[in-house]
């Protein structure tokens, strides 16, 4: 029975793509839409998304002239006045900047350097939201360790020393837990602070930040991510007996709250306003690089998707509105006060799209729905053969499209980078910077991402919930 209804509700949405209306118009004439309309628009959207290096250059521009956007920065400031300005230069509708109340966290000066057997810097990075060491530094002999379990292991060796983590990196989630929880759990034995081996693959000498998270009621320790070759050297010295004892400067400090803003802009739907499709990135990024694969190539792919819609006279039956979150590195403040602003209109919320695992090819779309739904989105993703898209895979949605979905149980999506080595190569580190990334990349990326939300805004039915 299951299967027979997939069947039919398959047939049903091919018929209601297949049924054509000239876009402007109410009305829906007797045949050809399928190949006179989706599929011309969609290949208009393509070769004006594949024109040109457009979307890479403004992509260069963000990070060239606002470099590092840590929430409650100046940066990060300018660059949303900067998107709002040039927003409405471009033609979107409705552009506005809502206030969104951030946390602010100062990084101030930082080092680290190995004083025993010898004295040698260690490339460093606190994690984001550290406390200070005391004033000065502080002097402690390292215990390294390969896991939670063996620090529990040699619980009695860790206090007053400097617990490393020292995980090769498997994947993002399985290793990014040392990262946010290392420090609660070296405190609970008496660490005087925690190192986290750099969570993604090696790079070059390369730290990575991120957030930590402190247990509550426990006495918070510094932290900080040190480079893949550092811990390894660290350890090497460790297997042959030798003391290593390292000096480690921290100043980051939490001040309080401070303004922030989403950046909305929307094409207004010619026929259903009300119902929109939401596509988005988070305009944020840590302090120490210009966050060009984290998020600026979304923030710009998704933008740019809308501007193309304006550039070639394409306005679809619902509205499609872009968003460019604040804080979502470092709180998801940006997140949940969208989610919040619009809780009474979260289930004409039709589609959700989010692009923050970078633009490296070879790309995908990964989607969560029901399976109606799916079958819908898959007969639309044909339309980007010509970029090479052949599947859509499970596993759609984002950080920050997920409060506002789970309100109104909304289908979702993710534009997904396909090289994830090359992407968490240079997550959250100095080196995500736009030479990382190919200008074919950001085409194809925004071509995927104009065609899908265009062709959901236009369809006439909502995907099925």
């Amino acid at each position: 029975m299951r299967r027979r209804h997939l069947v039919r509700v398959v047939l049903l949405a091919g018929a209601a793509l297949a049924a054509p209306f000239a876009v402007g118009s109410t009305q829906t004439p007797a045949s050809g839409y399928w190949s006179t309309g989706l599929r011309d628009d969609a290949a208009r959207l393509i070769k004006a998304a594949t024109a040109d290096d457009f979307a890479w250059q403004r992509l260069a521009t963000l990070t060239d002239d606002f470099d590092g956007r840590l929430s409650g920065s100046e940066n990060l400031t300018r660059a949303i006045e900067w998107a709002v300005e040039t927003m409405k230069a471009d033609g979107l509708e409705q552009v506005r900047a809502e206030k969104v109340m951030v946390p602010r966290w100062v990084r101030g000066r930082e080092s680290a350097e190995i004083i025993l057997p010898l004295r040698s810097p260690v490339a460093m990075l606190g994690l984001g939201g550290t406390v200070a060491t005391p004033v000065g530094g502080l002097d402690a002999d390292v215990l390294p360790v390969a896991s939670f379990d063996e620090l529990r292991t040699r619980s009695a060796e860790a206090r007053g020393r400097i617990v490393l983590f020292n995980v090769p990196y498997s994947s993002y989630s399985e290793t990014v837990v040392y990262r946010t929880g290392g420090a609660g759990m070296a405190a609970q034995f008496g660490a005087v602070a925690v190192l986290v081996r750099a969570v993604g693959p090696i790079g070059l000498r390369t730290p990575h930040t991120g957030s930590v998270q402190y247990s509550a009621g426990q006495k918070p320790i510094p932290a900080a991510s040190i480079s893949v070759e550092d811990a390894n050297r660290i350890v090497r010295l460790t297997a042959r007996g030798r003391r290593v004892r390292m000096h480690l400067l921290l100043e980051g400090r939490t001040e309080g709250d401070v303004e922030s803003a989403n950046v909305v802009a929307e094409i207004r739907g010619r026929e259903r306003p009300n119902e929109i499709v939401l596509i988005g990135a988070h305009l944020d990024s840590w302090d120490v690089g210009p966050g060009a694969s984290d998020d600026g190539a979304g923030c710009i792919a998704t933008w740019e998707a809308a501007r193309l819609m304006i550039k070639l006279g394409l306005r679809p039956r619902r509205t499609i509105r872009v968003v460019l979150f604040t804080n979502e590195e470092n709180g998801l403040r940006g997140a949940h006060a969208y989610a919040d602003r619009y809780a009474a209109s979260a289930a004409d919320h039709v589609f959700a799209l989010e692009s923050d695992s970078g633009v490296f090819q070879p790309a995908s779309l990964g989607f969560s729905g029901s399976s109606a739904a799916r079958a819908m989105v898959t007969h639309l993703a044909s339309l980007l053969a010509p970029l090479g898209f052949t599947d859509v895979l499970p596993g759609g949605g984002g950080a920050d499209i997920g409060p506002i979905a789970e309100a109104g149980n909304v289908p979702t999506m993710a534009y997904l980078g396909g090289d994830t080595a090359r992407f968490f190569a240079v997550h959250h580190t100095a080196a995500d910077t736009v030479e990382r990334i190919a200008p074919e990349d950001m085409q194809k990326a925004v071509a995927a991402i104009a065609v899908m939300s265009y062709s959901i805004a236009e369809m006439p039915e909502r995907l099925p919930r």
